[in-house]
């Protein structure tokens, strides 16, 4: 009877601690991004302090943080080409983003113009008329994560303006056949150019990650509890059939 119980509790015991570390790897996930958020915030304030820097000084400071920085854009916008980014939401409703390159000396650069609603219908896409001329322009520099996409994006068929699932700068880059810079510029709201300008810098605010890792915690602790409940019943029990 001992050694099949001790054969029961071995892996119980490793399942157990499997799912109590795992649940404890999340609550610390959450709060490290709690962290980064707040960290981010600061930095964020401190450069609303700032003048916008040129392009030439933003491209300067690359092998630093460029993140966030003002910058001070004039140039001309590329009549040609326009992405629209899908399945971004507004207040409830479905849209795009819309994003056009813009020419600075010989440096081209990813402009963020704002967000335009979507139709129900899937099969069409917003009527975007490329903005054209010259124009002197103050955003932020952005610099772009990366989603989770279950498939590869295909961007062969040059059709204007472009649907895309999500911002890859060297993919566009190779599409237009011109490179592109390794970031986007996010333009302000005080800006007349473009669309609705909606964007935040922090989607999700530290307070909730830190709740989400409350919970983690939470659960990590219910787990234990129980599992060790569990296993002194499963002892008593064994101990009354003897």
């Amino acid at each position: 009877m001992k050694t099949f119980l001790s054969n029961i509790r071995l892996p119980w015991l490793i399942f157990t601690l499997l799912v109590f570390s795992g649940l404890v790897k999340l609550g610390l996930w959450q709060s490290d991004r709690a962290l980064q958020k707040e960290q981010r915030l600061a930095t964020i304030e401190q450069l609303s302090q700032i003048q916008a820097l040129s392009l030439t000084q933003v491209l300067a400071q690359q092998k630093n943080e460029i993140n966030d920085l003002p910058i001070l854009l004039e140039g001309e916008f590329d009549d040609e080409v326009v992405f629209l980014l899908d399945n971004q939401a507004n207040k409830g409703r479905l849209g795009y983003r819309v994003y056009q390159v813009f020419n600075v000396d010989k440096q081209a650069v990813l402009i963020n113009l704002g967000w335009v609603v979507g139709s129900i219908n899937r099969q069409e896409i917003p009527d975007i008329q490329a903005i054209t001329g010259q124009f002197q322009l103050t955003g932020h520099v952005r610099k772009i994560e990366k989603g989770i996409m279950l498939m590869e994006q295909q961007l062969n068929k040059k059709s204007w303006p472009l649907r895309v699932q999500q911002i890859e700068l060297d993919k566009f880059s190779t599409l237009i056949s011109r490179q592109l810079l390794p970031f986007v510029v996010y333009l302000d709201k005080t800006e007349s150019v473009g669309y609705e300008k909606n964007w935040q810098p922090i989607v999700m605010p530290p307070e909730k990650h830190r709740a989400y890792a409350f919970q983690w915690f939470s659960l990590a602790i219910a787990w234990l509890s129980l599992m060790v409940w569990a296993s002194i019943k499963l002892g008593r029990n064994s101990k009354a059939t003897n």
